[in-house]
């Protein structure tokens, strides 16, 4: 699976404003809502979907990566979005450091290979210290949107 397979393009934010684990969250959210992905009568429904996975634990992963995850009903194929914050967010990461990259996926609860094949695909790019880098500094959404195709095409071979 690639990113351009679920990555909704006009969902990314370069500059994601929030500063807390539920701003980023629904920032995110809020965007996949304006992207025309999501209805809008969800989007509460899904942010709080969100927040009860990552009372599981956090998906900060380390390395100033979060990748915030749901299955939810209102939506009928795997959807996700990509966030860059430079001032940072506490996610109240694995690593205890604060995020700057966001992965956002939410899919249909009975699509759970999918799911997973697109988790796999994010942390499989993000051992990559060089597409990670990269992804930090990205400034506009074409930065990030350029990134993601270099990565669906190989171009970060660890």
């Amino acid at each position: 699976m690639k990113f351009v397979d679920f990555i909704c393009r006009e969902a990314i934010l370069s500059q994601l404003k929030a500063q807390d684990k539920e701003g980023a969250i629904r920032e995110m959210v809020q965007a996949l809502c304006e992207a025309g992905k999501i209805q809008a009568d969800e989007l509460d429904s899904i942010v709080e979907a969100i927040l009860k996975r990552e009372e599981l634990g956090s998906t900060g992963i380390g390395r100033g990566v979060a990748v915030p995850h749901t299955k939810h009903p209102s939506v009928d194929h795997l959807i996700g979005s990509v966030a860059v914050n430079p001032q940072g967010v506490d996610f109240a990461s694995l690593d205890g450091e604060a995020v700057y990259v966001f992965f956002l996926l939410i899919s249909p609860p009975d699509r759970p290979g999918d799911h997973l094949r697109a988790l796999e695909n994010i942390s499989r790019q993000l051992r990559n210290d060089t597409f990670c880098r990269f992804l930090k500094q990205a400034k506009s959404t074409e930065d990030i949107q350029t990134l993601l195709n270099e990565a669906d095409n190989n171009q970060f071979v660890s």
